[in-house]
């Protein structure tokens, strides 16, 4: 555009292109050409003067209308910051928006958002622009990324968190207010020095950094930071629009911890609901469980029935036992239960009538009625029991208790009629035996079964509480029971007498509270047996009260040559056998003479030096055998005890080779050889 001379008309002319470029919106230097045109076109002064005037007022309305474009642009973004927040419930997306918005109005070269954590240090949550994220960062220090910790009190943060208002410097590193030894204001805030953050922000290449505060309220709980690498001077429009942004962000972060704290209040009412459903169905579980339960002991079940049950209920392993410990059903295995530990959870568990854990799977509850101990339920349950398990566990000792109590009722009831089968049984002369084995069979005893005696004989105080005791005891082991001259006699099958004794012994004398003796006898397979095992319990019983053994459980078997002496069978056989039957099975298998130097040791008195003439060997060579008896007989067999036994045992097969050899020289059809040994 040509400017004329200096006229009116070429001032006129002049204005007008001002304006036309103004509405064009030309740039700056376009202003700045046309007043150098004005120049070398020779304008007078004073139409100069006018032009760089208008030049000047049309720059100032340019500015006021780049301003105002700037205004509408960042109130449109926050507009849209604030829609977004209304969209968007995820913090990290809402503060990576408000980051990159930030970094886009401002033009800075980096926008990030700190938060305080719960113990006043503040640590990077968002960062946009950062060179983290490119790896172009100086050296090898800390990068301004997320998850760094910045110290309580550092550098802008710090300064916002004391002030509660925007903070900007125009060169940071330059700055001596936030140098560790400046005081952003004097006598009041001496910032902290995180040598870490120190270095991030090194690393990044900052100068210019603004610090905009985020609330919660009264309390600062966070700031948002914009950052250039370069010095750069902040507009207080710049800051008001950081300070909005931070608003936003402060809406955001409250958003999310309402959002997040809702969740959680959801979460745990869901939660709770679960608990509730899982409460009920587990409680309707166990009133159906017990509901079988009960129905099984109302039904006549017996003690397995009901165990079976309870495990299906509780998923485990269930043991009933006795008193005394042993057990009378079992429904499951139990590998590797530490019964020391169920003893003493035993124990506890009466003491607190309630079930107690032995270890971390086992649990033990009480059986009992009233004041009385029934005996235990142990239960091993390798996935825990839960408080709802634990209440059927009781549930399911009461119901063994009030079974076990059925029994015992019904056992005495049927006291007269199964007391008076006994006593036929061991009269003398018997009954006839087709008879009795009939009115067993109707009472539930198999008399063809294995069967053993015990006699039980209370040393003191009153029967009663003994032959109660005895009628359940027999019910329960589907024996007979009866009271004969003082003594309790049970029939039980089995065909260990010593331990049967034993356990009677075990469970009778702690509830009676003083010493019981016992005797065993049998086994027995038939009705005509049931005499003679009686007779036999009698003299083992004798015999232990003139040996002082009152008090004590013991069986033929027990008393050694004395039970061969009195017991009916004089099973001399089984005797040689246990006291001298590997001795015996050695020398027939290696053909050796471990018997004939046994006999010479005890014949010269116990000495092995006279044992070695009489046999004509070496004094050592008795020496290597006796250790070989000793392995065959075992550490004890030289004590006194056993001692005589090996000794009448050695009689006892001298007599029978004797009379074995006596036989062959009395038959000639018969070839002689060495003895026959029956084991």
């Amino acid at each position: 555009m040509t400017l004329h001379g200096a006229d009116g008309a070429g001032g006129a002319d002049a204005l007008l292109t001002i304006l036309e470029l103004l509405a064009r919106q030309a740039p700056p230097a376009r202003f700045e050409a046309l007043v150098d045109e004005a120049r070398r076109s020779g304008l007078g002064d004073g139409e100069l003067h006018r032009l760089e005037r208008a030049v000047e007022l049309a720059g100032t309305i340019d500015a006021g209308r780049a301003h105002d474009a700037r205004r509408e642009a960042g109130l449109a973004a926050l507009a849209d910051t604030a829609r977004d927040l209304t969209l968007s419930y995820d913090l990290d997306g809402l503060l990576r928006v408000i980051t990159r918005r930030a970094r886009r109005l401002l033009g800075l070269d980096l926008a990030y958002v700190t938060l305080r954590g719960p113990h006043g240090a503040c640590y990077v949550h968002t960062t946009e622009g950062s060179r983290a994220a490119t790896g172009t960062g100086r050296g090898d220090g800390p990068r301004l990324a997320p998850g760094l910790r910045i110290a309580e009190g550092y550098g802008l943060g710090g300064a916002v968190q004391l002030h509660g208002e925007p903070v900007w410097t125009a060169d940071y590193l330059a700055d001596e207010r936030f140098a560790p030894s400046g005081s952003l204001d004097a006598g009041v805030h001496a910032p902290a020095f995180d040598e870490s953050a120190e270095s991030a922000l090194r690393t990044e290449g900052l100068h210019a950094i603004v610090a905009a505060p985020l609330r919660s309220g009264d309390t600062v709980i966070g700031a948002l930071h914009g950052g250039d690498r370069r010095v750069r001077h902040h507009t207080a429009e710049e800051i008001a629009l950081l300070a909005a942004l931070a608003d936003l962000a402060s809406l955001a972060v409250e958003k999310a911890g309402l959002l997040d704290r809702t969740r959680a209040e959801v979460s745990e009412l869901e939660r709770d609901s679960a608990r509730a459903r899982s409460r009920l169905t587990r409680m309707r579980h166990v009133s159906e469980a017990h509901s079988r339960i009960m129905n099984l002991v109302l039904a006549g079940g017996d003690l397995c029935n009901v165990a079976k049950a309870a495990a299906d209920a509780l998923d485990a392993t269930v043991l009933i036992r006795d008193p005394g410990g042993r057990c009378l059903a079992t429904a499951g295995d139990a590998p590797g239960l530490d019964e020391e530990a169920v003893a003493k959870a035993s124990l506890d568990a009466h003491a607190h009538r309630r079930p107690v854990l032995a270890d971390d799977v086992t649990w033990v509850a009480p059986v009992i009625a009233g004041s009385e101990d029934l005996g235990v339920l142990v239960v091993h349950a390798a996935g825990g029991l839960t408080g709802e398990d634990e209440r059927l566990l009781e549930l399911a000792a009461q119901s063994v208790a009030f079974l076990l109590l059925m029994r015992r009722s019904t056992a005495v009831a049927e006291g007269p009629v199964r007391d008076e089968l006994l006593d036929d049984l061991i009269a003398d002369p018997p009954h006839a035996p087709q008879q009795i084995a009939q009115r067993a069979r109707r009472l539930g005893v198999d008399l063809r079964r294995p069967h053993v005696l015990v006699l039980a004989r209370p040393e003191g105080g009153e029967q009663g509480r003994a032959v109660v005791w005895a009628s359940s005891y027999a019910y329960r082991l589907s024996g007979l029971k009866t009271v004969q001259g003082g003594c309790i006699v049970l029939l039980l099958p089995g065909i260990d007498a010593s331990a049967a004794a034993k356990a009677v012994a075990a469970e009778l004398s702690p509830l009676l509270g003083h010493p019981v003796s016992v005797a065993g006898a049998g086994p027995a397979q038939s009705p005509d047996g049931v005499g003679r095992m009686h007779q036999e319990a009698g003299r083992c019983l004798d015999a232990m009260s003139a040996l002082g053994g009152t008090g004590s459980a013991a069986s033929m078997q027990d008393l050694g040559f004395l039970g061969l002496l009195l017991s009916d069978d004089n099973d001399v056989d089984g005797f040689v056998d246990a006291a001298i039957g590997p001795v015996l099975d050695y020398d027939a298998e290696r053909f050796t003479d471990l018997t004939h130097t046994l006999e010479a040791y005890f014949a010269s008195g116990g000495s092995p030096t006279n044992a070695a003439e009489a046999l004509h060997v070496h004094p050592n060579t008795v020496s290597r055998r006796l250790e070989r008896i000793g392995e065959l007989l075992g550490p004890e067999w030289q004590k006194p005890g056993q001692v005589l036994e090996v000794q009448l045992a050695l009689r006892l097969q001298r007599t029978r080779e004797v009379l074995a050899r006596g036989r062959v020289t009395s038959d000639p059809a018969r070839q002689p050889g060495p003895p026959e040994r029956t084991a």
